[in-house]
């Protein structure tokens, strides 16, 4: 099997797993607990919590451990839209974001929030005088993702927190699950921040929102106590021992993993572009861990079943959308819906290898022939 889907799911490092086995073991207690136990585990909970904090900058009360990013932006979006509501409910967003941000915005417009998409251009960042033209006095909330999962187009979320500036009432949101661990990601100007572990080699179920100390949100849960008032619910202190394992690993190879992805991926730049039938989608400067490309005629769904009788897993489009439907990120910078249609995504890691590379490249070629004649 060659896998080449490391933007939806990542094999946990195994230095991690054993972080968290011996945390699970030794620190047994419920950290909500006033016994000795669970005073034990509340000390270490919060001596994690401030090792990720010192590894994020930012600070150990700005945390709230969530069950992944798909919560830490539900809280996010809902959390602001419900406490700034007094203020307006004009919402500006993209459409490149994960479902994860886009389905509970339309659950907001469905309560009579009014959402705006931004104009994407060709090289898959969103237009900044477009933002300028829709910020409005009743703007309350702008969402926009670091690095989409489709494409892996970076966008200037630090260009827009500085134009934010002059819009106190709005809040800033920044989905960054595909960027932290892989880029150079700054926090500061952003109101909340949403990431997870398993995109960076870590364990299913731990994420985190990064929430600015002055920011308010109402919670999604409610009941009991939790590590943060904004979350009930037992801390989870083996998974968040794991998140920063995983984020120690990941943000002290970030450069050397981030120069040999790039080679993997202008490898299969080249050898792709060859082929007259196949379209590039991901911009030059995207993330290279994300190559999205198309073959016309042929559906990204036809051409991932052709690759996976192979052994190659790949996706189309994100691992949470809807099947059969047309990338909407795709759509957005090719303005072509066949060429969405057809669009499909590889994701490479520090793990994949020249020989998984060219493996892949040996199954496209067939699969190539196979659907274009």
């Amino acid at each position: 099997m060659i896998y080449l889907d490391y933007s939806a799911n990542t094999p946990m490092d195994p230095a991690v797993l054993t972080v968290y086995g011996k945390t699970e073991q030794a620190y047994f207690g419920n950290p909500n607990s006033e016994h000795p136990a669970g005073l034990v585990a509340r000390e270490r909970l919060a001596a994690v919590t401030d090792s990720i904090s010192a590894r994020l900058g930012i600070r150990s009360g700005e945390i709230i451990y969530t069950s992944g990013a798909s919560e830490a932006n539900n809280l996010a979006l809902k959390g602001i839209a419900r406490t700034q509501r007094h203020l307006g409910k004009h919402i500006i967003t993209t459409p490149l974001e994960h479902p994860s941000v886009s389905a509970p915005l339309t659950w907001l417009q469905e309560q009579g929030y009014e959402i705006d998409l931004l104009d994407v251009g060709r090289d898959g960042k969103v237009s900044l005088d477009h933002l300028r033209e829709l910020l409005r006095r009743d703007t309350v909330l702008v969402a926009v993702a670091a690095v989409d999962s489709e494409l892996g187009a970076v966008q200037p979320v630090r260009e827009i927190a500085e134009l934010l500036l002059a819009w106190p009432d709005c809040r800033f949101h920044v989905d960054a699950t595909q960027a932290v661990g892989k880029l150079d990601f700054s926090f500061a100007g952003i109101d909340t921040v949403s990431l997870t572990a398993h995109k960076i080699y870590g364990p299913n179920g731990i994420g985190m929102l990064y929430k600015r100390s002055s920011v308010l949100l109402e919670p999604l849960i409610h009941g009991g106590t939790g590590a943060s008032l904004y979350r009930s619910g037992t801390p989870t202190l083996g998974l968040a021992a794991a998140l920063d394992a995983a984020l120690a690993l990941s943000m002290e190879a970030r450069k050397e993993r981030y120069a040999y992805v790039k080679e993997l991926n202008n490898t299969l730049r080249s050898a792709l572009s060859a082929y007259p039938k196949v379209r590039i989608n991901s911009p030059e400067d995207a993330l290279p861990h994300i190559l999205n490309l198309s073959v016309s005629g042929v559906k990204g769904t036809v051409f991932q079943t052709a690759l996976g009788e192979k052994g190659v897993c790949v996706s189309v489009k994100s691992a949470c959308s809807t099947d059969g439907t047309p990338s909407r990120a795709v759509y957005a910078v090719s303005r072509d819906r066949r060429n969405a249609l057809s669009s499909w995504r590889i994701s490479l890691s520090h793990l994949t290898t020249e020989a998984e590379t060219g493996g892949f490249l040996e199954a496209f070629d067939q699969c190539y022939k196979e659907l274009t004649t």
